[in-house]
């Protein structure tokens, strides 16, 4: 950062660590024992929409990468886009293989952060409900290096703030928290809510 940057108040943006999903699991224990939210095995990586033969080449490895998971029969990755125009690589496990969705979506990072397009990544989210029916999802901002929950409440475009704020408070020693609420983005649309 130079003295110029200094005068002016610019900040240089947080590194992104993706090392930070694998702290998903421990949180899910945490998550489920505080609001009784249990994994669906439904994860996600959203990005700016990319066109063009090399985000395609990249695709293609991150599908050969996690088929090469030979217990899970199917598609692991799939590509699909939102009525914003977001593209999201989604992700479908057993509800209780929280830690190998975290490995997608990790392997799904890394491989768009090593093939040049890390500026186009957004967020990743793994989702969550309880037994009354209610969705949750952990979003990861990746730009920002933290996590925030994100609440929908029915098919129409409103959140539950309170559960929000609860989830917020019950992990707040296992993952890190987006501290500004003006940056808990709701993510309408996104595969699995």
């Amino acid at each position: 950062m130079g003295f110029l940057d200094i005068l002016l108040g610019r900040t240089r943006p947080v590194a992104p660590d993706l090392d930070a999903l694998f702290a998903l699991p421990s949180a899910a224990v945490t998550l489920e024992a505080a609001a009784g939210f249990r994994p669906t095995g439904l994860g996600a990586v959203c990005f700016a929409t990319v066109e063009g033969a090399a985000f395609e080449q990249t695709h293609r490895e991150v599908q050969a990468l996690l088929d090469a998971d030979t217990e899970r029969g199917g598609v692991p990755v799939e590509l699909s886009l939102d009525s914003y125009g977001y593209s999201w690589l989604v992700s479908r496990r057993p509800p209780d293989q929280l830690p190998q969705l975290v490995n997608d979506l990790h392997a799904v990072n890394s491989s768009m952060e090593v093939n040049g397009f890390g500026p186009q990544l957004l967020c990743s989210l793994a989702s969550f409900e309880d037994e009354r029916g209610r969705r949750l999802a952990l979003v990861y901002l990746y730009k920002r290096g933290t996590f925030y929950p994100f609440a929908p409440l029915g098919s129409g475009e409103q959140r539950d703030s309170a559960l929000e704020l609860q989830v917020r408070a019950a992990l707040a020693d296992d993952l890190r928290t987006e501290p500004d609420l003006g940056r808990w983005f709701p993510v309408w649309g996104a595969p699995g809510l």
